[in-house]
């Protein structure tokens, strides 16, 4: 029986669809040949309207002007002025937070400086009756090595001379070797000489003089001397010993004070002072603190260009610490002024931008005044600029078409347009004549605006969306990618702009059709606008950068490219919806729109047929399972199989999931003629609903395919039983659906899941194999009965397909703790509750 019914159907004759007068106008090849024809018209100009005697061409005869005229040569005037706003025209601003660090630094060095001066404030330390200022400046800044040799060498000219008792002597020999501890300034613990320690380091003095460690003492090592010696003649020995400990003590500050120093050095990597800082006279010292104040907001108010080397700004320096600092601390100001200053100067985007625009305004245009029966050019003699537009703008020039390399170039267009069937049938099949028209007109728009010459007329971006989006990433890449070498072939464009359109227009084509959503869409445009500005900064830089085109030059122009790529992302973005309706395109992001359940249809499913709405999103689950394992479109799955049942809401209780255990109304109407008929106008009445909400054409494709012909067996053996009482003949054609039968593997496997969702439903305590050979027993009728022959659909598919099911199946049928009927303590329940 089912070889019969396929070979009648095989053989009768299909029905003709009406087409309309435009449907056959747009037959594959006269849209081949529409489409060739109107984009060489339109991306070919230069050729149809291309000058014989154009600039550097010889010119065949004497040619006069016609009559008196002022022409301006437009094209050299704007490049001028183009010129003019790109030039090396800059505006510079001081930028406070430069001079706030500059500030902050300078007080940090003041301060240390203080700090360090603190320490030896103690100055003159002794009586400069007994040891003069110079004595005590030299005393604390020698070596330790030298002092200790001061020290014995006074002892040995008052051991040839003594001044007073042996007993004096014997106790000053060793004073001169030993320390104590005393608290010096800063609360730190500092070694000054002692008197039970004597005897030791006056050995070690020796024994390093044994070792022929010499010293040599300069002239003020031997005022030293003489001082140290005059006063231990004139004083008593407590006195004496008293100055030795306050000038050991002096000599420790010192030290700590270098060491505080030395610390700006090994942090900043420079000497910011020197130890003349801790000899300066305080009154000295506040006039370098306050000059180099002075100094610094002078050099920092006259701005410190990043561009001036650094040597100058010494220079700078040198001439401002002339008057304002002391003469002798002029090298320590300077050195801490080259230190700590830096370029405080930066662009003033708005102001540089308003003087590049005056000074485009500022070129006058470049006009030509000729008078009638001038000369042009001359016979023989070569077309200069001036000639050239002369000729043209008095018509003039002999434009034409250039009739061999146009030929050329719509042999180029045919081939780039036989690229995009190829691609379209390998990549994307099944494209409709509806979406060759569409590709068409995004194709077009891209020269059709570049007529307008504005600043916003190339539309690669919205292009490489749009398509990318509607027909995936590898057929808008091909389509921005041979617009953008065909334009540049046909048309006098400016190809640093265009080369940055298309890399915006081929990144939105690579990374649209992984978006969900319009937001997702929306943040794309940001980084296609990035991508079209980046791309013409760095094409301007590598091409057009001379010294006196400054990369901060071109960054107003680098801004208004980006802001067009976004503009026109957001153009995409906003034409989007109204081509996927007007076209009738399915994208991600259409399909994930439909599948909300707040959408109108799906809450009217699930508040007026709550029963089909279950069983759908059951039926959802097994056919996205399916579709991903085989590799179908899991999105369109998902989206058709919520919609595929949306027709029984025209008569919910005529449909056994929604009789919730009530009545079956099919019982009360006794009749499966008319019982047949509500349940096959589930998939009619189906379909005008979803006309009637605009559903896409590929969705309302799963309501009627996802019955395909399949004969209602329930009613058909009713009324059969029925009739064989009255000795009447059944057609069983009136019991089956009016089809079509699946013509996708996206609607095959719809039915397939829809068969098989009420008998896994039915299973309680069926195993893995007793499921999978209910599921494949189904599978295996609706191949049997010639469901599945369009669908594309193979018997490996098929064994997958039962595979995934049973599998979703056991997922939604899991094993759970049965609870005990004696009542439980409430936490207990709690807790057996959480184990589940």
């Amino acid at each position: 029986m089912h070889l019969t019914r396929l070979i009648e159907r095989l053989l009768k004759p299909q029905k003709k669809e009406k087409i309309s007068h435009w449907s056959k106008l747009v037959t594959s090849p006269m849209l081949v040949v529409l489409g060739v024809v109107s984009l060489t018209a339109t991306m070919g100009r230069r050729y149809y309207n291309q000058p014989e005697l154009k600039q550097g061409a010889t010119a065949p005869q004497t040619i006069l002007v016609p009559q008196d005229d002022t022409v301006r040569d437009r094209e050299l005037t704007d490049k001028k002025r183009d010129s003019a706003r790109l030039g090396d025209i800059t505006v510079m601003m001081i930028d406070q937070s430069v001079n706030q660090r500059v500030d902050q630094e300078l007080a940090e060095i003041l301060t240390l400086g203080n700090q360090a001066r603190d320490i030896v404030a103690n100055f003159p330390f002794v009586n400069v009756g007994i040891l003069s200022t110079i004595t005590q400046r030299h005393l604390r800044r020698i070596s330790q090595d030298k002092w200790e040799a001061i020290k014995k060498r006074v002892e040995e000219q008052l051991q040839e001379r003594p001044p007073g008792p042996e007993s004096e002597r014997a106790t000053f020999a060793s004073l001169t070797q030993n320390t104590v501890k005393v608290r010096g300034k800063n609360n730190n613990f500092i070694q000054q000489t002692s008197a039970d320690e004597k005897l030791s380091e006056g050995s070690s003095i020796l024994s390093a003089n044994q070792k022929n460690i010499s010293i040599v003492l300069n002239s003020k090592d031997k005022k030293a001397i003489s001082e140290l010696l005059t006063y231990r003649k004139k004083s008593l020995f407590d006195n004496y010993v008293r100055i030795l400990e306050e000038v050991s003590q002096a000599r420790n500050f010192y030290k700590e004070a270098t060491i505080l120093l030395d610390q700006k050095r090994e942090n900043e990597g420079y000497e910011v002072y020197d130890r003349n800082l801790l000899e300066l006279y305080d009154s000295t010292w506040q006039k370098t603190e306050k000059g180099i104040k002075v100094v610094k907001d002078r050099m920092l108010a006259q701005g410190l260009s990043p561009n001036f080397p650094k040597r100058k700004w010494v220079n700078g320096i040198r001439t401002q610490v002339v008057d304002v600092l002391p003469l002798e601390t002029e090298d320590l100001a300077i050195n801490i002024l080259k230190n700590i200053l830096e370029p405080n100067l930066t662009k003033d985007q708005d102001r540089t931008s308003e003087l590049g625009e005056l000074a485009a305004q500022s070129v006058k245009p470049v006009e030509y005044k000729v008078r009638k029966n001038e000369v042009i050019v001359k016979k023989e003699e070569k077309i200069n600029r001036k000639a050239f537009v002369l000729l043209d703008h008095f018509a003039l020039s002999r434009r034409r078409v250039n009739w061999s390399r146009l030929v050329v170039f719509v042999c180029i267009v045919s081939a780039s347009v036989g690229i995009v069937v190829i691609v379209g049938r390998k990549f994307k099949s099944g494209l409709r004549r509806r979406d060759h028209i569409l590709l068409l007109l995004l194709t077009l728009s891209g020269p059709l605006l570049l007529a307008w010459k504005g600043p916003w007329s190339i539309s690669l971006p919205a292009i490489g969306l749009l398509v990318g989006s509607f027909y995936g990433s590898t057929m808008g890449v091909t389509l921005v990618g041979l617009i953008s070498v065909i334009v540049t072939i046909g048309m006098d464009i400016d190809k640093i702009d265009w080369f940055a359109s298309a890399a915006g227009g081929i990144v939105g084509s690579l990374v649209v059709q992984k978006m969900r959503s319009r937001e997702e869409q929306a943040l794309l445009g940001v980084g296609v606008g990035l991508t079209q500005g980046t791309v013409f900064l760095l094409t301007n830089l590598i091409l057009r950068a001379t010294p006196e085109l400054l990369w901060y030059a071109i960054i107003v122009t680098v801004g208004l490219r980006a802001l067009t790529g976004l503009v026109w992302s957001i153009v995409a973005l906003g034409l989007s919806p109204y081509l996927e309706h007007l076209f009738d395109i399915i994208t991600p992001i259409r399909l994930s729109e439909l599948a909300n359940p707040n959408r109108p249809l799906l809450k009217r499913l699930a508040s007026e047929a709550p029963g089909t709405f279950q069983h759908t999103l059951f039926v959802a689950s097994l056919a996205e399972a399916a579709a991903r394992e085989i590799g179908c479109d899991v999105e369109l799955v998902r989206t058709g199989t919520l919609y595929h049942d949306i027709g029984k809401m025209h008569d919910p209780l005529g449909f056994i999931e929604n009789q919730m255990g009530g009545p079956n109304k099919h019982d009360e109407i006794d009749d499966p003629w008319v019982s047949v008929e509500i349940i096959k106008k589930h998939v009619t009445q189906g379909l005008v609903m979803a006309r009637r909400h605009r559903l896409p054409k590929a969705i309302r494709a799963f309501i009627p395919e996802h019955q395909g012909t399949m004969l209602i067996a329930f009613f058909y053996y009713q009324a059969k039983q029925k009739a064989e009482k009255k000795a009447k003949v059944i057609e069983e054609e009136l019991f089956r659906y009016a089809g079509p039968i699946p013509q996708s593997r996206e609607t095959g496997i719809v039915m397939l899941a829809d068969s098989c969702e009420a008998a896994l439903r039915s299973l309680k305590d069926a195993t893995h194999k007793d499921a999978l050979q209910m599921v494949k027993k189904i599978l295996r009728a609706r191949w049997q009965d010639n469901q599945l022959l369009d669908s594309g659909l193979t018997r490996g598919d098929l064994s997958s397909i039962a595979e995934i099911f049973v599998q979703v199946w056991e997922q939604y049928n899991h094993k759970r703790i049965a609870y005990p009927k004696a009542a439980m303590n409430p936490n207990r329940v709690k807790t057996a509750k959480s184990s589940c």
